[in-house]
Formats: structure tokens, sequence, C-alpha cells
């Protein structure tokens, strides 16, 4: 939401920054975002497109220090933009641009698994040269070859986490356990869930007894589907949203939510307490990346890679985590985190044990023709 040496700042905090999420920046579009990028030092400001929560920030100077130092260090400028919310609205903004190969307003941006396959299928993005960064040595194993792009040519990690499920554990001491679990009827109007259609259906399938990432097909998904339309329609599930629930978990319109693990840590360190259980479901959760990629419209891959470059030193890669409480993509970080005296060394939801990584699942890469009808079934049925 906040640009980083633009002509225009935003005079807000980071808590409002957070509960402004999806009614910023991106709300005002393409042409807007770029009508207020300043000059740089080496010239036009690359502009990044990302979530929110997913880049170190300082309350008091207003700024992102990581890409601060970058800037000083390497002379490139950079527009930062907290304008993602989820990946189907933001690639709605921007699919006529990249349909035909023009600037979309954007250098590099993050988008969740299924949307980052869709691009690459598509041959919307360009590759990187792995020669032009060397610390992408540090990758770890971990994201370092998903099923669409195996030896990530077209996508750099930046971000990962598990979507799993959470609870307010004051107005629902309760808790939950399972997807299952959201139909109590105490529950009804109290639920969350994501518009993210590979988070919000694959808890519902593992829910169903269906392996995420084994042999399935349009009759377990349309199972799946139809429960989320029955719960939705019957007023179970309050809505699905994006970032957003963040915001209704700490308003306390929602009790209990499909959710994003390294929110819930960020909302614990904001209530100051552990406000905020977060839960693997008893039949597994999923694992996420956002990565990020290079539109073919714009020139700037150069200066991209140098940014990712950066990025990928272990010790400025904790200092984002540090912030932003989400499983790192590189190397190192751990340990780096355990170096600055950070409690998120030891955190289960950043470096999950053994026994729990066993239970968090890859959702099994789709054709581009399921990605198009689920992805469009999905929209269709929360939208209703």
């Amino acid at each position: 939401m906040r640009a980083l040496r633009t002509r225009t700042r935003l005079d807000l905090s980071r808590r409002d920054l957070f509960r402004l999420t999806g009614v910023g920046i991106g709300a005002l579009g393409v042409a807007s975002l770029a009508s207020c990028a300043g000059a740089g030092l080496g010239g036009a400001p690359l502009v990044w497109g990302n979530w929110t929560m997913t880049m170190d920030y300082d309350d008091e100077s207003g700024a992102y220090p990581t890409l601060e130092r970058f800037t000083e260090e390497s002379g490139i400028a950079v527009d930062y933009f907290e304008d993602i919310n989820d990946s189907a609205t933001f690639y709605a903004k921007i699919r006529e641009q990249l349909d035909e190969g023009q600037f979309p307003g954007y250098d590099l941006f993050n988008f969740a698994d299924d949307f980052t396959a869709r691009l690459i299928a598509n041959e919307q993005v360009q590759e990187f040269d792995h020669s032009r960064i060397p610390n992408l040595s540090h990758m770890s194993e971990l994201m370092a070859h998903p099923s669409y792009d195996p030896d990530r040519k077209f996508s750099i990690p930046w971000m990962g986490g598990m979507t799993g499920l959470c609870y307010n554990t004051e107005l629902y001491p309760k808790g939950i356990r399972s997807v299952a679990d959201l139909a109590r009827p105490e529950l009804r109007g109290k639920v969350g869930i994501l518009t993210e259609m590979i988070d919000t259906i694959g808890l519902t399938l593992l829910d169903q007894g269906v392996d995420v990432s084994g042999d399935w097909g349009d009759a377990q998904f349309d199972a799946a589907l139809d429960q989320v339309h029955e719960r939705l329609t019957s007023g179970q599930y309050a809505q699905a949203t994006g970032n957003q629930y963040t915001q209704d978990l700490q308003s306390g319109r929602i009790w209990a939510a499909m959710c994003w693990s390294g929110d819930i840590q960020v909302l614990n360190d904001e209530a100051g307490k552990e406000l905020f259980a977060f839960v693997i479901p008893e039949p597994g959760g999923t694992k996420y990346v956002n990565a990020i990629q290079v539109p073919r419209g714009t020139d700037r891959m150069p200066d991209v890679e140098a940014l990712i470059d950066f990025y990928y030193q272990p010790e400025i890669m904790a200092r984002v985590v540090e912030y932003t409480a989400s499983v790192p993509p590189v190397d190192g970080v751990r340990e780096e985190l355990a170096r600055l005296g950070s409690r998120l060394a030891e955190s289960p939801m950043l470096f999950p044990s053994e026994q729990d990584a066993k239970r968090i699942f890859d959702f099994r890469q789709l054709t581009s023709a399921e990605t198009k009808r689920y992805v469009e079934a999905f929209v269709g049925v929360i939208n209703a």
C-alpha cells in the first residue's frame, strides 16, 4: 500500500495499512499506480506488486528497511505496493496487458502457486538468468522444484507457509481441529474461508479424505465445491475473503477461519499475546508459496535479478522473516534468526516439526483446462 521513494507518500501506520488491504492502491488500478511512481536513483523505480505483510516495515520511518538498504547498495529504487489481496482479482486487473505482452504496471509481482503456474503455461512471464543470481544457491529444497516450474526458470520463491485453520482462543476457547468442526451450530456466520481456490478447496478435499497431491479429478472437486457452496448459502460460512480475513479475526466478526500460518504469527505479535491459535487440521493442511515473476512487458529483468540476489542472502532474508513470520525460501535463515535472538527461530509455524511436516501436502499440479474450470467454478460460488 505504501510506495518506497514515490512522489506521493501515504501517512498511515502499519496497522492502518494492514486494515486497509484491498481498498487502497490496488483499488485505484494500474494507471493510477504507474502515475504515482517517482524517479529513482537508477532511473525509473522498479514497480513491485506483492501481498500484505510480506515485507519488513518500520512504522516510525514509514519505510521498508531492507528495500532502503537495497537501493542504497544498488542505486535501484523500488516502488513497493501491497497490492495483492487475492490472486484472481489481481490477475483480472492486469490480464489484458499480460495477454498482449504489454507492460502491466508492474515490473515484478508475486502470485500464489496456481496462478504462478498459469502465467508460465500462458507464456506471460520471462525466464530468469540464474547466472546473474548467484545467491540462488541458498534456495531451500522445500521450494526449489515445484511441478509447474521444476528448475525455477520462470518463478523465484519469495515466501511460503501452511494453509490451515485458526480460531480466537478467547471468543471460542473450545477450539477446532478439522474443517468438519467449522460446521458446528455455534459457529454459524462466524467462519471465514479464503478466496484462493487451492487453499479452500484443498482443505475441504483433505477433510473429505482426498489426497490432494495424488490422483483426483472433477468428481472430487465437485464434491468439495458443493460443500463450500452449501455452507456459504446456509450462512454457516460468513464469506470468502483474501487477506481481509485478518481484519475480521481482529474485530471479532469471525471466530474461526481457514488461514495462512504467517498471518496468525503476525496477528499474535500485534495482539501482544497468543490470541489466535493456528491448527494443522487432523486430515492435514496444504503448503503454499508465493513467487516472484517478471511479465513479458518490462525490460527490467537485470534489475529484478539484482533485487532477488540481494534478498537471497540469509542475513537479509532473516530481517524480512523476522517481520513477516513466513516460511523462508532461503536456507540459513533459521540460524540468522537465532543469532538475532528472535523467538521465530523456534516457531513451528515457520519450521514445523518432522511429524507436522508429514501432514502438510502439496496441491497437485492442475492442467490448464482444470485450472480454468476449477477457478471459474470456485469464483462463481464464492461471488454468488
